[in-house]
């Protein structure tokens, strides 16, 4: 019961962040406040990102909105992954469970994106989709390893 209240409990943050305007989310304020003398400028400055027919650098874009593009980015890739071990936890008796929990994810990806792409202030994307997906696979991953390799220890336990 536990696992369906924690998936319940992720996809509720995930709607409510889906639902939160890029104004209410900034973590510009926040980067500024926490990180005055720009730690780490020097090697974030030999970054350039294309995202979204955009190059993201810390020269084009400033350093805190660098930082914060890696943040949120890095969240896409961690909190979608969390879901596809979530969902793979739930059905990790089942054939092809990995792969289902996989698939889960690109599509609630996908329904993220495609209900941001009509606020105003966000932009529905593919490539967040591919970041989500990504995440789900390196995550769920990690953990079919685990399970298959907890799984072969106790059958070897006399």
């Amino acid at each position: 019961m536990k696992k369906y209240i924690v998936l319940g409990v992720l996809l509720l943050l995930l709607a409510i962040f889906s639902n939160t305007s890029y104004e209410q989310q900034t973590l510009i304020p926040l980067l500024q406040t926490l990180l005055p003398t720009q730690p780490f400028i020097g090697f974030l400055s030999q970054f350039e990102i294309t995202y979204w027919n955009r190059l993201i650098s810390v020269e084009r874009s400033g350093y805190y909105h660098f930082l914060e593009f890696l943040i949120r980015k890095g969240t896409h890739f961690s909190f979608f992954g969390i879901i596809g071990v979530v969902i793979y936890y739930v059905l990790r008796k089942r054939p092809f469970a990995p792969l289902i929990a996989i698939a889960a994810v690109f599509i609630l990806g996908s329904l993220d994106e495609f209900r941001q792409s009509f606020s105003p202030d966000r932009t529905g994307t593919i490539k967040d989709v591919y970041i989500d997906t990504t995440g789900a696979f390196f995550f769920v991953s990690i953990a079919w390893v685990i399970y298959k390799t907890n799984k072969l220890r106790k059958k070897k336990q006399p």
